[in-house]
C-alpha cells in the first residue's frame, strides 16, 4: 500500500479517483489547489503525486515544476492525470518533470499499470 496524493479540483474525479486508489490497495490524500498540494507533499512525503493539469491558481505544470526541483519533493514522482491530451501538453508536462501523463477520463487497468511501475511494484 503506497500513500498517494490527489492534486485535484473536480468533485467528480476527487471522489471517483480515491475510490479506485483504494480498490487497488493505496492510501489516498486528496487538495484541490496546487498550492495546497505542494505544502501536503512536502509535509506528508508520498510516494506519489497524481496531479492535474487545469487547477485553480498556480497550474499542474507550474506545480509539477516546482515540486520536481524542490530538494525535499523532488523524489516523489509525479503523474500527470488531466484532459488536456495534445502531444504538445504531454510533453511540456515531462519537461517540467512529470515521470507519466494520462488523458482523463483514465482507464483504471491503464491507471493502475502507470500507478505499480511508478512505485517499483
Amino acid at each position: 500500500m503506497a500513500k498517494i496524493l490527489l492534486i485535484e479540483d473536480s468533485p467528480t474525479d476527487t471522489a471517483v479517483l480515491p475510490q479506485l486508489l483504494e480498490r487497488n490497495g493505496h492510501e489516498v490524500l486528496a487538495c484541490a489547489s496546487a498550492e495546497e498540494g505542494i505544502e501536503t507533499a512536502r509535509r506528508e512525503q508520498p510516494a506519489l503525486v497524481l496531479m492535474d493539469v487545469v487547477l485553480p491558481g498556480m497550474n499542474g505544470f507550474q506545480a509539477t515544476r516546482a515540486l520536481s526541483r524542490d530538494e525535499s519533493t523532488s523524489r516523489i514522482p509525479v503523474l500527470i492525470v488531466s484532459t488536456k491530451g495534445m502531444e504538445t501538453d504531454k510533453a511540456w508536462g515531462m519537461r517540467q518533470g512529470a515521470r507519466g501523463y494520462i488523458v482523463k477520463p483514465p482507464v483504471e487497468s491503464e491507471l493502475v499499470v502507470s500507478i505499480n511501475s511508478l512505485l517499483g511494484g
